[in-house]
């Protein structure tokens, strides 16, 4: 039995420009014509057409597909199960992607909200980035002490938020100084600025026992955006970032001994 174009297009739920597009892309030339010349499509068109359906619904590309359909005993199972891979990692990261919205949904709802002056006003050249606030919420979301700082940074008031800036500000100060003026960073003066800095998460944010206070150090080694938030980077020295690390995981250790 052979179909004209309208009719296939309203069996299948697409266009009759998409079958057309199909047939030059060489994916779908159905042989048969009408008297008239119009195309027509058997029923075996029909079943290819609902195989190149169903890879286009998977997400594979008219490349991909033409591949898949022009050998699909040799190449369809592979494709499959990579896509089926990359399906459920793409799923894994809607669901988290999810959950951070409905955590900045709730920050939004309990939190102090600051206009873009304000913001100026108190932050200055510490820029907040969302890739990266994003990306800390997928990598420690499930912590305790992540939901813990979230609720209370929620919380403060712009008062607050420029006496911590405040403090911030001092405390960095001082370590480009011992940075710059080489002091050891298993030294008194190091391990001070990192217990002072440990200290000060603690009081605004969450409990930082030493084994956190390290992997956030890491952090600022590892990831740019991280260390911005401490140190903008108009004010970053080359190692500062590994003065820090080197400083707080030797602080670390002296907290555990004594």
């Amino acid at each position: 039995m052979s179909y004209s174009v309208g009719q296939v297009a309203g069996f299948a739920g697409v266009t009759v420009r998409t079958l057309h597009h199909y047939d030059k892309a060489g994916l779908l030339s159905p042989g048969d014509r009408s008297p008239a010349g119009y195309r027509l499509y058997s029923d075996a068109d029909l079943a290819r057409l609902q195989q190149i359906l169903f890879y286009w619904e998977l997400g594979f590309s008219l490349d991909e597909i033409g591949v898949i359909m022009a050998d699909p005993g040799a190449n369809a199972l592979g494709h499959l199960r990579e896509r089926h891979r990359q399906l459920k990692e793409q799923i894994t990261r809607l669901d988290k992607l999810v959950e951070v919205a409905e955590h900045a949904m709730e920050v939004q709802q309990t939190g102090v909200e600051l206009t873009p002056q304000e913001r100026f006003e108190v932050f200055g050249e510490v820029a907040f980035d969302l890739s990266y606030a994003t990306d800390a919420h997928l990598k420690w979301g499930h912590s305790e002490g992540h939901r813990q700082s979230m609720a209370r940074a929620a919380a403060h008031t712009k008062e607050d938020w420029r006496q911590i800036m405040e403090e911030a500000a001092a405390w960095r100060r001082r370590l480009i100084a011992a940075h710059d003026e080489a002091a050891a960073p298993d030294g008194d003066r190091a391990m001070a600025l990192a217990e002072e800095h440990r200290d000060h998460i603690g009081r605004w944010f969450t409990p930082c026992p030493p084994e956190m206070h390290c992997r956030i150090a890491d952090d600022y080694v590892e990831d740019a955006r991280a260390f911005a938030l401490v140190v903008p980077p108009s004010e970053q020295r080359t190692g500062l970032a590994v003065f820090l690390r080197a400083a707080v995981h030797a602080n670390a250790e002296r907290v555990r001994t004594s």
